[in-house]
């Protein structure tokens, strides 16, 4: 900035311009010129990156583009500004340097913002990219670039830094004694994201707590989880580090575990029917063959035969794992009828003694 106007201001030496709307007019002017350069750059530029595959590129100019845009803006007013200051010899002078530095502070802080923003909205849309990742970063990068911008103007504006270090040291303990529910949120939502129990996404549930649901959204304070009834659920993150969450999403198999029971008229037909129901399960094409699989007589209960089915589907989808489950129920009801035979119901049998009659 001070090169450019260094610069101009010999421009207009060598040019014997000396009166201050004339100075004005040719800032000005340059300042279109640029403008409209910039412009041209821009569309051809944005053509080229269209093309291309790499998503960085468009990462980074969409980063630059407008505050690149502003920057131009920027110099072209604060130039013209001092221009009319030093002319008229206005205070306003004076400032101006100050006003410059901080604004283009502001724009440097701008141009890593979007440029985090963008990167995020990028690489969430990846199916191989953690989301609860990539926003985690994205949170902590946007803190980051405010933290430093921040100070990068208290020292702009002559404020010593160290100071404001030492103050907001002790600062800290107080705030940290006094929002000490909100620091165990924050120290949560890390743990969160640093041994990801669960992501965005995820169904999860707490044999704990009264918590079940899809996880929305993981803040530093609380975090979102719709239930299957479809209301909001907001659960503070210090919770996760006192309670068991188990994470639905993350099984490998689906199990179905029934118990059916047979009359006690169809003893000689149980056998038989087992075997049936274990080759019906050993062919499935929707049965695990790898995991656990189980088909045996269990119990003689007080009016049935009981035997039970213990095995695992491939998949873990809600909805389709019931309709797996739907087709081997059937399917053992078939094989109990194709035997003659027939599930029990509870009953009772009820003898009456006929009275004894008397000798008379």
């Amino acid at each position: 900035m001070d090169k450019v106007e260094l610069y101009l201001q010999g421009l207009l030496v060598s040019l014997n311009i000396g009166n201050w709307a004339l100075n004005f007019s040719l800032v000005l002017a340059i300042t279109l010129l640029l403008q409209l350069m910039w412009r041209g750059f821009t569309k051809r530029t944005q053509r080229i990156i269209d093309h291309t595959d790499n998503h960085w590129d468009d990462i980074v100019w969409y980063a630059l583009s407008r505050p690149m845009n502003w920057l131009i803006l920027l110099m072209g007013g604060s130039m013209g500004l001092r221009v009319i200051a030093e002319s008229e010899q206005l205070l306003i002078s004076d400032y101006l340097p100050v006003v410059q530095k901080i604004s283009i502070l502001l724009l440097i802080g701008w141009i890593f913002l979007r440029l985090v923003n963008k990167a995020e909205l990028v690489f969430i849309g990846h199916d191989d990219k953690d989301t609860t990742t990539v926003t985690a970063f994205a949170k902590l990068a946007k803190l980051s670039i405010l933290v430093i911008i921040s100070l990068s103007i208290i020292q702009t504006l002559g404020v010593s830094i160290s100071g404001v270090l030492a103050f907001g040291g002790m600062g800290g303990l107080v705030v940290g004694m006094a929002a000490k529910d909100l620091l165990s949120n924050l120290f949560g939502a890390l743990m969160v994201y640093m041994d990801k129990p669960f992501k965005v996404g995820d169904w999860i549930r707490s044999p704990d707590k009264s918590i079940e649901g899809t996880v929305e959204a993981i803040g530093w304070r609380i975090t979102r989880i719709r239930t299957f009834d479809k209301r909001p659920l907001y659960v503070p993150n210090s919770l996760f580090t006192q309670i068991v969450v188990e994470n639905a999403s993350r099984m490998s198999n689906r199990r179905i575990k029934e118990t059916f029971a047979l009359r006690y008229s169809d003893m000689h037909q149980v056998e038989d029917i087992i075997e049936a129901v274990r080759q019906m399960l050993v062919s499935h094409p929707d049965i695990d063959q790898g995991q656990t699989l189980i088909v045996n007589f269990d119990l003689f209960n007080n009016s049935s035969l009981d035997f039970f089915i213990y095995t695992f589907t491939k998949t873990t989808d809600w909805v389709l794992y019931h309709k797996i489950k739907q087709d081997v129920l059937l399917k053992v009801a078939n094989i109990v009828e194709s035997h003659q035979a027939q599930f029990a119901f509870p009953t009772r049998q009820l003898h009456i003694t006929p009275p004894i009659k008397e000798v008379g």
